[in-house]
């Protein structure tokens, strides 16, 4: 008899326990998946915020190189024409004639400098061009100072249709990556590739500058450059490899999966 009722107990046990469980699990359940949902959802506004902060940089970034393009580059063509015209002496007509078309040179050398800035201008039509006519056009004016032999290798087929928040991101780490050099790595040679296989695309920056040792950069310059390359790169799914010694130069890496 003793032996039914603890059967009885047991049974009713089980049958009272067996719903407080699912309760239970369902609650867990519904509180893990309300917090994974604001999880993802901060993570968008956090992507979001960044793309709309690279997208201000790479602005930001362009309008600088305009402004040192018009006062070095196109100031001085304007102003070589001015000078020249105003040295024309017509009672000699050989001499004028050779400085008029001299002129009309600078002139047309102007004008043509003149609508390489309307392109810049344009940068969301010149992303538009796939990054690796972007990061051409940015080698373009690089090239321009004199200061540096620049290489530059595109291999394997990158998706025409690609990803506009991946190209974006990675042709800001290049800006910002060609900034550190010019201002910190007193290189002579930069060797740019960008690469595609296997449905991952590889970024990579190589200069012939001092080189560094990571843990002894000046907080600015670490937090500015390094670190910032880091996050560019997590934030649309990729890493960063950033290797460099003193007198050796430094090679950064993106890996980034595309599109």
């Amino acid at each position: 008899m003793a032996d039914i009722k603890s059967l009885i107990i047991i049974t009713t046990l089980i049958f009272l326990l067996a719903p407080a469980s699912i309760i239970v699990y369902i609650l867990v359940y519904n509180n893990r998946k309300k917090k994974h949902l604001e999880e993802k959802a901060q993570m968008k506004i956090a992507f979001d915020a960044e793309i709309l902060k690279t997208q201000c940089e790479v602005q930001e970034q362009t309008m600088q190189t305009i402004g040192a393009d018009l006062h070095d580059n196109i100031g001085q063509l304007l102003s070589l024409t001015s000078l020249t015209l105003s040295s024309v002496e017509l009672i000699n007509p050989g001499k004028a004639q050779q400085k008029i078309d001299t002129a009309l040179d600078l002139t047309l050398q102007s004008i043509k400098e003149m609508r390489l800035l309307g392109k810049l201008l344009q940068g969301d039509q010149l992303m538009m061009l796939g990054l690796p006519e972007a990061i051409r056009h940015q080698i373009n004016w690089l090239e321009k100072s004199g200061m540096y032999q620049i290489t530059y290798l595109c291999n394997g087929d990158i998706p025409a249709s690609g990803d506009h928040n991946k190209n974006l991101v990675l042709f800001r780490i290049l800006q910002e990556t060609l900034n550190n050099v010019i201002k910190h790595a007193r290189a002579t040679q930069i060797n740019i590739s960008l690469a595609y296989l296997d449905g991952q695309l590889r970024l990579q920056i190589n200069d012939n500058g001092i080189g560094f040792i990571a843990g002894s950069l000046p907080a600015e310059q670490a937090g500015m450059g390094l670190q910032n390359i880091n996050k560019r790169a997590a934030i649309v799914g990729g890493e960063a490899k950033i290797t460099s010694q003193p007198g050796e130069g430094t090679q950064i890496i993106i890996f980034i999966p595309y599109p």
